[in-house]
């Protein structure tokens, strides 16, 4: 092995620490541990011998290779003993003015030439490098936990830092196994910053009255392909890390409503209901197992009524197909008969808003949300409005049931709640392109492998179509007033002449 830093400092010896630490001995640095208190750094390298010893008991490890690591780290007794770094990696307690304190010392002990990075995820590199005689060695180098696992690493250029600097610790997170993104330093850098639509959008459907919480996570993993739902996920990160991360983003960006956080993980939080670990939050835990009533069963329409389409609803051909599928009585007349289920597919709008503009009667209509290709789903998500009559309901969901697919029937709600999550998603991404955060495709490498959704958002958005994603926007806006869904110009433009979001100006 070759590494491209010989030597390598480690300073904090939590979970992260330990972690990078453990990846920069495999790739093959002789590695110095560093914490302030007091054996903190002979308890870390105690505790990555056991790991790679059950590495290598389950074969996972090569025994030659475990040998070499446990001798490439050593404890360090002060700051001094890291003079001979290569490179500095900080992984200490979130605060600027320990951070920045720790690099003044730790530029007085390497050499010139040495690179400092600060594991930081929330904090601003500028502002941790204010201060520095030489800044432009210095860089953001922001790893996920578990460390060996998430194999994202963000490389954040303060606003001195050389390119030659980020490129090496580029280079360098590949000699590790793991794959660098690039992110100029604004708050939440690419991950953080991409992810704030997901929970807090669903928190907004909460609020609203729309659906519960395992309703909504159900309809985000069985029609998008999610792999936890928003409030599992929030359970498993715990409010005391997801909620300030809300917060501090939204604050960073001076209140910017697209980061709006809520009021209702405020209280939880306050309440200590953080989730998994304190085994309650959004649902209760019993033996690490989440607790959900299960869903009832669709109900038993003994007549259903013959059902009408509006002309206006998305995918028709493709919903009138599916209605005959399920051998519901169309009606082909330019207006439902006084018997007739109405069904409606808006993009954004709510049901209410649609059954006023296109004249219908209220009480005899339904919406489906028809943004994603039914077949490509496993779950149909259905809407009422105020004024819908019982029998009515019971009816769509009994006749979308017929083929055993899993129905949700929610509340009124521009956008439903596939719609909007997706199009705030597609939307803050497409932002943070039209700032010149990142690029693109380290945009939907990072998100993909840091968050772990199904698609880059880019992708989800060029999936889904931009110009159907900017319908969603633009209807939700006239729905709700709320600038928080204002298209990007970035989505804007490209949705307008038919561009891939993924494509780049030259």
């Amino acid at each position: 092995m070759n590494p491209l830093y010989k030597t390598v400092g480690i300073v904090g010896t939590g979970a992260m620490g330990r972690g990078i630490a453990q990846l920069a001995a495999q790739a093959g640095s002789l590695v110095r541990l560093f914490d302030a208190q007091p054996d903190a750094a002979s308890k870390a390298r105690d505790a990555l011998f056991v790991q790679w010893d059950k590495l290598v008991d389950k074969g996972r490890l090569d025994p030659a290779l475990a040998s070499i690591c446990k001798a490439a780290l050593v404890p360090a007794a002060g700051l001094e003993n890291l003079s001979d770094c290569d490179l500095v990696v900080e992984a200490v307690v979130e605060r600027l003015d320990v951070k920045k304190s720790l690099f003044l010392s730790l530029e007085g002990v390497v050499s010139p030439q040495a690179v400092l990075a600060t594991n930081t995820s929330s904090l601003s590199v500028t502002a941790i490098a204010a201060g520095l005689k030489h800044p432009e060695r210095f860089a953001g180098y922001h790893f996920f936990n578990p460390v060996p696992l998430m194999k994202v690493v963000e490389v954040i250029a303060g606003l001195k830092t050389g390119a030659s600097t980020c490129d090496g610790l580029a280079a360098y997170a590949r000699q590790m196994g793991h794959t660098p993104v690039q992110a100029q330093d604004t708050p939440g850098f690419i991950v953080n910053h991409a992810g704030r639509g997901y929970g807090t959008e669903a928190l907004r459907v909460v609020s609203e009255g729309i659906a519960d919480f395992a309703t909504i996570d159900r309809i985000l993993k069985d029609q998008a392909g999610f792999k936890l739902g928003p409030f599992e996920l929030m359970d498993l990160t715990a409010l005391d890390v997801s909620h300030p991360v809300m917060e501090s983003v939204y604050q960073q960006y001076y209140d910017e409503p697209r980061y709006r956080p809520s009021v209702i993980t405020a209280q939880r939080l306050a309440g200590g209901m953080l989730g998994r670990k304190t085994g309650e939050g959004f649902y209760r835990y019993q033996d690490g197992a989440a607790q959900i009533t299960p869903e009832p069963p669709a109900p038993t329409v003994p007549e259903m009524p013959p059902v009408w389409v509006s002309p206006r609803a998305a995918r028709r051909s493709e919903l009138l197909q599916l209605l005959k599928n399920l051998g519901a009585s169309i009606e082909t007349g330019a207006s439902p008969s006084m018997n007739a289920l109405v069904l409606v597919a808006p993009l954004g709008f709510d049901i209410t808003t649609v059954a006023v503009v296109e004249r219908l009667d209220p009480a005899r209509t339904i919406g489906i949300d028809m943004l994603i290709d039914d077949a490509a789903t496993k779950r149909r998500v259905l809407a009422t409005n105020p004024a819908t009559r019982s029998d009515m309901r019971d009816a769509a969901h009994a006749l979308f049931a017929r083929d055993g697919k899993a129905v949700s029937v929610i509340r009124d709600s521009g956008g439903f709640v596939t719609q909007r999550v997706v199009a705030t998603i597609v939307n803050i991404a497409s932002d943070i392109c039209q700032q010149g955060i990142c690029t693109p495709k380290d945009l939907e490498t990072a998100v993909t492998l840091g968050l772990g959704y199904p698609l880059g958002p880019l992708a989800m958005g060029d999936r889904y179509g931009p110009t159907n994603i900017l319908e969603v926007l633009f209807n939700m806006q006239t729905v709700y007033g709320d600038p928080r869904y204002r298209p990007s110009p970035w989505l804007r433009r490209r949705g307008a002449i038919g561009l891939s979001l993924m494509h780049q100006e030259s």
